[in-house]
């Protein structure tokens, strides 16, 4: 029966909200081309992929079923409030038809009456429904997740076929620039990164190899994720899920496996149906025996008290109600806010809590330089799209050759220029060449490159300018490009000073490039760097970290003009030139900055009684920095406070505590009972390293609680949350194109308070 499809429905959901269970990146790899069936060498022949497509199906996710629009037409035409008002107009035809049966002459009042209802309840349905297929008209547009083509191996040759034609066993090559065309397991790499940031919340691009390195398939780097994009390098993988078992057709499954939530206004709406209802028919019988009783006919009596239940229907209402929404839905609309549905506008306005992702809601899903060490100390660094950059030392330093303070550095400091000039030159990141792009602001520029390449580009570009320029009469004769093994980039170069000795610079990971260094640049002078020099460096780099910044170190040196005369024939696959014995010069700390607006965005929610929590699958230290900067963690969590005193966190008395900053697997093994407790006893709340699953359980809790809840999110991953949530709102331009939204496109920062309440 129903109660038993309901079960089964639920439980199907229960198994959606689970998290990832696979194994095929941990078995070894000759296990799992034995599981597959496959051949590495020549991959699957034809004859057997056609097979496996027949039994398995196309390499496509499941479209959700979708409302025919005489249906969703037929929704506002009859439901709610419209109802009421059907049966007005039955009931006013009704009597009108009793009165011309008992006298002809009778006025036509009640067939008036009923044609004004009629009137009222159609032109309100098609108005509702002009503004509701109008945005989905435009949500249509962004449904672009679908691959066009794979280049895979088959019968012993590379060739070109459609994505959805792959099958699980398939060896298929990526290249920078393609997107994933199934879940694969990565087979051999070069320099391959992918942007996980709608899957994961990372907005760092993620290094993909051949290692397994975690048990969790969302964590290791040997697997690469069906629709994710290839930004560096290329790998050959083995495809081991297609469609629906992929890890983005598990959340599209359950996005559409979960069930609209009822919005506050309709579930107001149809409580003052029934109130209006009861009310109406009580009077109704009430006059009724009253009249009979008075020896009044019953046909007379009928149309009377029809009279009287017709008249305690508002028939005014529902045409008020959808005209003050639309009005507020075009008012949003000026302001690049577009509304799928009606009720939402209302909904918006009654929401206590806001589940916020972090990357490319409250920030801008792009790195940005924020902090610079050099010459010992961390300088803050302030870039604007009409003002010069301003880098300053936020502890002012002892200038030695001129023996006075400096706290804003200058473009001509040694230290400085040396730093820059590495930047510069070890990198490979550069503009899109197209003429509109070149005419923007260097921070506003498209750049081919990966995240932290394009961030320490477009602040060089602002800084020094022309920077393709400047790599020119500085040109490369030979570079080793990063790996996952060495963490590091080298390029060696000619430079245009005067020096005819070779430039060796070199960046990366920090402990890397100090491990390979004996030698610091400080204030125009060179410093062996001992043992006090390495623990400030590990002390600036544990700062910077600690901000949710990443951190890269930069190196360089002067080769021997003797040992390395111009014309040398450098090696870089077998080096034949220096990796150690380097000069160190400083760091360079990037983040993905909070979008402008963010902080007075918190402010004015939490003065309008709104609770802010962050919900990411980005980094617990980066989500904590970010949480911080745009005021969603105001106070010190347990665990600053005892870092701070130097106590144990268990004798932290969690009463005094109102912020806390939560993991994905600490949220994993909680009960439903005590997540209710967190999210009840903390003011402040940040939950990170989460997946879209816990995500989902997370706006659970909420509603739970009673609360009216609103999600903001621009990633696939947010999906099955802003479809549960009361009011779904999804953010910016950036990944709208994204599959299974619950599409209410704005900036909070952009929606005033009292604009939320003026509906009513």
């Amino acid at each position: 029966g129903i109660s038993k499809k309901k079960k089964t429905s639920d439980d199907s959901l229960d198994k959606l909200k689970e998290e990832v269970s696979i194994d095929e990146h941990i078995i070894l790899l000759e296990e799992l081309i034995d599981r597959l069936d496959t051949d590495v060498e020549n991959g699957l022949t034809s004859e057997k992929a056609r097979q496996l497509l027949i039994k398995h199906g196309p390499n496509s996710l499941t479209p959700p079923t979708e409302v025919p629009e005489w249906i969703k037409f037929c929704k506002l035409l009859f439901g709610g409030f419209s109802a009421l008002l059907w049966v007005a107009a039955l009931l006013c035809i009704i009597a009108y038809a009793a009165s011309v049966v008992s006298d002809p002459t009778t006025t036509k009042d009640n067939l008036w009456l009923d044609i004004a209802l009629l009137i009222v309840v159609i032109v309100t349905a098609i108005f509702a429904y002009y503004q509701e297929s109008k945005a989905g008209k435009i949500m249509e547009s962004f449904k672009q997740m679908v691959l066009q083509h794979a280049n895979v191996l088959r019968d012993g040759q590379k060739v070109e076929i459609s994505a959805e034609d792959l099958v699980v066993g398939d060896i298929v090559f990526i290249k920078v620039g393609d997107k994933t065309p199934a879940d694969i397991r990565i087979l051999s790499s070069q320099g391959f990164k992918v942007d996980n940031s709608s899957l994961t919340g990372e907005s760092e691009p993620l290094t993909r190899s051949p290692d397994c390195t975690d048990h969790n398939p969302l964590e290791t780097k040997n697997l690469a994720f069906y629709s994710t994009f290839a930004v560096e390098g290329s790998c050959t993988g083995l495809v081991i899920r297609t469609g629906d078992n992929t890890v983005m057709g598990r959340i599209a499954k359950l996005a559409s496996s979960v069930s609209n939530e009822v919005s506050p206004l309709n579930v107001e709406i149809n409580h003052f149906v029934h109130m209006v209802t009861i009310v109406a028919i009580t009077f109704g019988i009430i006059f009724l025996i009253v009249l009979i009783s008075l020896n009044m006919g019953v046909l007379r009596a009928i149309v009377f008290v029809i009279g009287i239940i017709v008249a305690n229907v508002p028939e005014g209402l529902l045409a008020t109600i959808t005209v003050m929404l639309a009005l507020t839905a075009q008012r949003m609309a000026r302001k690049k806010c577009l509304v799928k549905n009606l009720t939402a506008v209302e909904a918006l306005g009654s929401v206590s809590v806001i589940c916020s992702d972090k990357t490319g809601t409250l920030t801008q899903n792009r790195m940005t330089v924020a902090h610079l060490w050099l010459d010992g100390s961390i300088a803050s660094v302030n870039l604007s799209h009409t003002h010069p950059a301003q880098v300053v030392f936020e502890n002012p330093i002892i200038d030695s050759t001129a023996d006075e303070q400096v706290i804003q550095i200058e473009r001509d400091r040694s230290s400085y220029e040396a730093l820059l000039r590495c930047a510069m030159l070890c990198s490979k990141a550069v503009f899109k060449t197209d003429e509109d792009n070149l005419n923007k602001s260097p921070l506003q520029r498209l750049v081919k490159g990966d995240a932290s390449e394009t961030a320490i580009l477009q602040f060089t570009e602002l800084v020094v300018g022309n920077v393709e320029d400047y790599r020119a009469k500085n040109p490369r004769v030979c570079d080793i490009p990063f790996n996952s093994t060495n963490k590091y980039q080298v390029s060696i170069h000619e430079t245009d000073d005067q020096d005819q000795q070779y430039l060796l610079v070199m960046k990366g990971a920090p402990e890397r490039i100090a491990e390979r260094c004996s030698k610091i640049f400080i204030n125009d002078n060179e410093y062996d760097l001992d043992d006090e020099w390495r623990e400030r460096l590990d002390d600036a780099y544990m700062t910077l970290g600690g901000l949710g910044e990443r951190v890269l170190g930069f190196c360089d040196l002067r080769l021997p003009l003797d040992q390395y005369p111009r014309g040398f024939t450098f090696e870089s696959d077998n080096p034949n030139f220096p990796l150690e014995d380097l000069r160190f010069l400083g760091f360079v700390a990037m983040i993905d900055p909070p979008r402008p607006g963010v902080s007075e965005a918190v402010q004015k929610c939490r003065t309008a009684g709104i609770k802010v929590i962050m919900v990411t699958g980005d980094h617990p230290i980066t989500a904590k920095a970010i949480a911080k900067s745009v005021g969603i963690i105001t106070s010190d969590t347990a665990e600053d406070l005892a870092n701070r005193f130097h106590l144990p966190l268990e004798t932290i008395d969690s009463k005094d505590i109102r912020s806390i900053v939560l993991s994905g697997s600490e949220l994993a093994q909680m009960s439903s009972k005590q997540l209710d407790e967190v999210l009840l006893s903390y003011r402040e709340i940040v939950f990170a390293r989460t997946s879209p699953q816990q995500k989902l359980i997370i706006v659970e809790g909420c509603q739970r609680l009673q609360w009216i809840v609103g999600v903001t999110g621009d990633g696939v991953n947010d999906s099955p949350a802003l479809k549960k949530a009361d009011i779904g709102i999804s953010m910016g331009y950036r990944n709208m194109r994204q599959y299974l939204k619950k599409n209410l496109s704005t900036k909070i920062n952009q929606i005033e308070i009292f604009e939320m309440n003026i509906v009513f």
